[in-house]
């Protein structure tokens, strides 16, 4: 694969991962807030209204802090597939992020990280002076 193949593949990946962290920041909002409501709506005692209350704010804490880190990793994926000087740093954060997300957000991040940290990341973004896929060979040994 090439760079840029690593690059697309990357900012893909990238955005599934916004993509389903919204939709389940979405469902656990609606989830625990209608517990809540319920809870808030229903409740005999003062002690079933306050939990219901705070079921409800924690259901909506979650959900907006969820959605807001899909929005980040869509601007991310989408800056990445772009090839935007931006994406390589925003990249990095992501992957180190996405690396305390077991199993498949922890291999997402080792692959970006590998691939901007590499030479193919670095030669896409930073354009070093060895381009993808050459190889340069040892210096001759000096005691022969």
């Amino acid at each position: 694969m090439t760079a840029r193949d690593h690059n697309n593949l990357l900012g893909i990946f990238i955005m599934i991962k916004g993509g389903l962290l919204a939709f389940v920041g979405i469902l656990l909002g609606l989830i625990y807030g209608g517990i809540g409501v319920a809870l808030l709506s229903t409740g005999r005692k003062d002690e079933d209204q306050i939990a219901g209350g705070a079921l409800m704010a924690f259901g909506i804490v979650i959900g907006i802090i969820m959605i807001a880190i899909a929005i980040f990793d869509l601007f991310t994926g989408s800056r990445i597939r772009k090839m935007a000087p931006s994406g390589r740093i925003l990249g990095i954060i992501v992957c180190i992020m996405s690396l305390f997300s077991f199993p498949l957000g922890t291999a997402l991040g080792i692959y970006g990280l590998w691939f901007f940290f590499g030479d193919l990341g670095k030669s896409l973004y930073l354009g070093s002076e060895a381009p993808a896929g050459t190889y340069n060979p040892p210096p001759p040994n000096s005691w022969q």
